[in-house]
């Protein structure tokens, strides 16, 4: 249930990110990660807001990804570097204005990270196989897990197919 808790901590969020101040720490080192590239290929390769998310930790404005409505049966893989992160069979409407999840695809999918940007204490969730900054995880979600892994849509694509 869409509670107001959630509707205005979306609206809030949204103008933040709108006004380009949801900035969290730089992506990690990218020594660690399988794929890496120069800032000025990930420039290339990705679009304006994608590299904002996935490379700055930025935050797209709520309601604004295609990926929140997208249904299908599937996986959402990284924008950066094609990795599958998370599964359709896990995707939950949570009322925020951001895809989100219960679970990510495998436990070795994403990576999970001290966010304490804006005053306040969260976790981060990356790709691990890039670094890429996917979105947040939080402790009011469904069961079985009770997480919410509420993920920027521009930074994910979709692929049609067995989840």
């Amino acid at each position: 249930m869409l509670t107001r808790r959630f509707l205005l901590a979306g609206s809030a969020m949204g103008l933040l990110a709108g006004l380009g101040l949801l900035k969290g720490s730089r992506v990690a080192s990218a020594a660690q990660f399988a794929v890496t590239h120069s800032d000025a290929e990930w420039r290339r390769m990705l679009s304006p807001a994608a590299y904002d998310v996935l490379r700055q930790s930025g935050t797209e404005a709520p309601f604004t990804s295609p990926l929140l409505n997208q249904h299908g049966h599937g996986i959402f893989a990284c924008a950066g570097c094609n990795s599958g992160v998370f599964s359709s069979d896990t995707k939950f409407e949570s009322g925020t204005g951001w895809p989100s999840f219960w679970a990510p695809l495998t436990a070795q999918a994403v990576t999970n990270a001290r966010d304490s940007s804006l005053g306040m204490e969260r976790t981060a969730v990356s790709c691990a196989t890039c670094g890429g900054h996917l979105g947040h995880v939080f402790n009011d979600g469904p069961k079985p897990t009770g997480l919410r892994y509420c993920m920027n849509g521009v930074a994910m694509t979709f692929r049609p197919g067995a989840a």
